[in-house]
């Protein structure tokens, strides 16, 4: 069997495992020492075969990383446009997430956080509290109305 036909069995093996993009296979693909041209074909089949769906996989990487690893919408679009997803794609995949349930998970990581904070003041304790919901890629909107943070302070 050619190298090609190798790294297309590959590839479709690996697709129908788990969701996957195109910026994941191609970086898988680096042992198959492919052609440029033979290696956007196995993309393109890949594609037209089904195995690989953009919009498919960023609602399910986004679905995913809210539910398990309860990050924000901000840190799910990052992660994406890092794995080359279109803009649309990342739109319509963040406004999947349901809203109610992304402030129930924004407000319990805050609880959680609380309690595990050791601050000087008020206002250490409310940076705190901010820095990390904002490291986990919450907006900081929905930070402040989860803890009750005024704009004037």
């Amino acid at each position: 069997m050619s190298a090609y036909n190798d790294a297309l069995s590959w590839a479709a093996a690996y697709c129908s495992k788990s969701e996957h993009c195109a910026a994941d296979v191609l970086a898988k693909l680096d042992k198959y020492e492919l052609s440029s041209a033979e290696t956007q074909r196995l993309i393109a089949y890949l594609e037209q075969e089904k195995y690989l769906d953009e919009a498919r996989y960023a609602r399910s990487y986004a679905m995913d990383q809210f539910r398990f690893a309860h990050w924000g919408r901000l840190k799910i679009a990052q992660a994406l446009r890092m794995k080359r997803i279109s803009d649309q794609n990342i739109q319509n995949a963040l406004e999947e997430i349901p809203h109610e349930e992304y402030m129930q998970v924004l407000r319990y990581l805050l609880q959680e956080k609380q309690k595990k904070i050791t601050a000087k003041n008020d206002y250490e304790f409310t940076m705190k509290l901010l820095r990390f919901a904002y490291g986990r890629g919450f907006e900081p909107e929905y930070i402040r109305q989860c803890i009750n943070f005024s704009d004037d302070f």
